[in-house]
């Protein structure tokens, strides 16, 4: 491996003028910086460059040799696609060197727009395989951000497989959930993780509690602070991440102030500069390490870069949390029906309902329809202890559903990592033996092996974040025909999309549903080894008790990740006259018994015919209000304007 001084890009924040100097004198090859709108950091007003500012920060970097990116990385919403397409004219005038991009809307629009501004897929983009790799880079893609759950082991294999040009986050703030999977912040106080709002869920105080009987299972000595993860700093690791293939070393910190963006920027460039000048004789300067060690905010990880996050990548007793930017509150309750106000005359709606049930397992599927379901989704992740579903049991389902004139439908997991890609491959061509009715796909790669490997139909799964008709024109392009709305769309951006739409629309009207998905053993963490020693430890179902008493299921995949779910099942039922423009209303049941599966669907079906009849009486909100595992929320529906 040929190394130079062009070999690494040391990639530094820039929240405001005076950082973006810092960080050129402290020697970064580029940096990434935001304007007002548009970026995944918006909490402060006095940070982030206005029009004129960029403009003015590109001319000053570009003076001294340095490259500008300017981060348009968080979700859009509807009535945002205008000025969106705006500040990209703009931006195509001034020139930066890439944009970093989270929303299929940005690489739709800069291919119809025919702009010619390189991008970037931002870590919220959560590319984690090589087929999504491939499928970006088919639209002008040139860099990936890599998702922080890989390891530099790898990345060095995408790197080799794809030519795609790698950044990693190197130093800096981490969360715990995987990018762009975690909704918690933004379904709770109708601020996103995934536009730059997040309020830190991940940093409150929890306890560890058996989730049926609700005892407590550990003691408190490590402390409560489960899901803090400690900030990433691979200083100590520079060699092995120029030789694991990874370019841009990004150093996050966008709301830091110069100072700190200097003082990191400057020691990272010293131990960058001495192993490019002699990879042989290069050794760590623990003099610059100590400097480094001492300023910490947090302590230091090197994360899932060298491994698997374990219980010391944690900050179990949050002293050296800089800020708490929220406390736990309750999650929304139901409304009473009658307390709803309908947008929608009954006349006025759509009569072509589509009722379908995610279900657990082959029972949970016959009792979905024999009580009306149109469409069952099978497959997918599952929580445990149920186990996965095997061809022949998908079979026997697709036999059933269509006697009995239903569709069945294969999920496909949410993340897709080299091992299920490569299991992926072999279901794929399985499947032809059983001929479903179509696939929902979770993920980009999954999107592109789906299209290689099946002639079936494919859906998006809500794991893709669709909030605009954009991305929609953009999966369509791939052949996508169905497409699940995310769940953090306040009441009124759901109604633009709606309205708006260039496919049919699911929402998710019923259900558990996940807060944020962890590749990390979070009971593990917390309990001693000879707990988790046992085979059926993963089997037991726990869960998080925060400081508002709400308690968050964990359940426990067959990949071993985490799915951390809202305390309140969502319950949309109130609302379902206001949801004109939806195709197909979906019941989240994969973490339900057969009975109230069948009772679920029994309810939507009654209430969706009444609907369609044009009856004025629904089914009596009672008959669900209790019965379930858990209470009934609604979710970000609490809010009906978007921040």
């Amino acid at each position: 491996m040929s190394l130079h001084r062009t070999s690494v890009e040391l990639l530094a924040p820039a929240g405001n003028w005076d950082s973006l100097e810092a960080a050129v004198k402290a020697g970064a090859d580029a940096v990434y910086l935001g304007g007002k709108h548009f970026n995944m950091r918006l909490h402060r007003q006095d940070m982030n460059f206005d029009d004129e500012a960029l403009a003015n920060a590109i001319t000053f970097a570009h003076g001294h040799g340095v490259r500008v990116y300017v981060t348009i990385n968080n979700l859009i919403y509807e009535n945002e696609l205008a000025d969106l397409e705006r500040f990209l004219r703009y931006l195509d005038v001034i020139k930066p060197d890439a944009i970093l991009v989270q929303d299929f809307a940005l690489i739709q629009l800069v291919r119809s727009l025919g702009l010619h501004l390189p991008m970037h897929a931002s870590v919220m983009m959560n590319i984690h395989n090589e087929p999504a790799i491939e499928l970006l880079k088919s639209y002008g893609v040139s860099r990936i951000v890599a998702s922080r759950e890989l390891s530099l082991v790898e990345l060095a294999l995408l790197k080799e497989r794809t030519g795609m040009e790698l950044e990693y986050f190197v130093h800096g703030d981490m969360c715990i959930s995987e990018s762009g999977q975690c909704i918690h912040s933004g379904v709770l106080f109708n601020k996103s993780s995934n536009r730059g709002l997040c309020l830190k869920p991940c940093r409150w105080p929890y306890r560890l509690i058996d989730d049926e009987t609700g005892e407590p299972l550990e003691k408190e000595e490590r402390g409560a602070y489960k899901l803090a993860l400690n900030d990433m700093c691979m200083y100590r690791h520079i060699p092995e991440l120029i030789q694991a293939g990874v370019f841009s070393f990004k150093i996050e910190g966008r709301m830091r102030p110069p100072e700190f963006v200097f003082h990191i920027v400057s020691l990272y460039r010293k131990a960058i500069d001495a192993y490019l000048s002699d990879p042989s004789g290069y050794t760590i300067n623990e003099s610059d390490w100590q400097k480094l060690f001492d300023g910490r905010v947090r302590d230091y990880s090197t994360c899932s870069a060298l491994g698997k996050v374990t219980a010391k990548d944690v900050g179990w007793d949050g002293k050296r949390e800089p800020r708490f930017f929220s406390h736990a509150v309750p999650e929304a309750d139901v409304p009473e029906v009658n307390e709803i106000a309908s947008c929608t005359s009954t006349r006025d709606m759509r009569k072509d309902f589509r009722l379908a049930v995610r279900v657990a397992d082959e029972e949970c599927a016959i009792a979905a329809v024999d009580h009306g379901a149109n469409a069952v989704y099978i497959g997918g992740d599952v929580y445990r202890p149920r186990r996965p579903w095997t061809l022949q049991i998908m079979q026997r389902v697709v036999e059933y559903a269509h006697k009995h004139n239903a569709l069945a439908v294969v999920e496909t997991p949410r993340t897709a990592m080299r091992r299920e890609c490569g299991e992926l491959e072999a279901f794929l061509a399985g499947l032809d033996a059983i001929q479903p009715d179509g696939l929902c796909i979770g993920n980009p790669g999954t999107l592109k092996l789906a299209k290689e490997h099946t002639d079936l139909p494919i859906q998006a799964d809500v794991s893709m974040n669709l909030c605009n008709r954009k991305a929609l024109e953009f999966l369509k392009a791939q052949g996508v025909n169905l497409a699940a709305i995310s769940l953090e769309l306040p009441q009124e951006a759901l109604r633009e999309l709606l309205q708006s739409a260039v496919m049919p629309l699911e929402i998710i009207v019923h259900g558990a549903y996940t807060a944020m998905v962890c590749d990390h053993n979070i009971p593990a963490f917390s309990l001693s080894p000879d707990a988790f020693a046992d085979a059926h430890f993963s089997d037991r179902h726990y869960a998080l008790l925060d400081e508002a008493g709400e308690k968050h299921p964990i359940r426990i995949d067959q990949y071993g990740r985490n799915h951390i779910l809202f305390a309140k099942d969502i319950c949309l039922y109130p609302y379902l006259r206001n949801l004109n423009g939806v195709s197909s209303y979906r019941i989240e049941a994969n973490d339900y018994t057969p009975e109230w599966t069948g009772a679920l669907t029994a309810f939507y079906r009654s209430a969706l015919d009444a609907i369609a009849n044009g009856e004025e009486d629904l089914p009596p909100f009672s008959r669900i209000q209790s019965g379930g595992p858990r209470p009934l929320g609604v979710g970000v529906f609490r809010f009906s304007k978007a921040v």
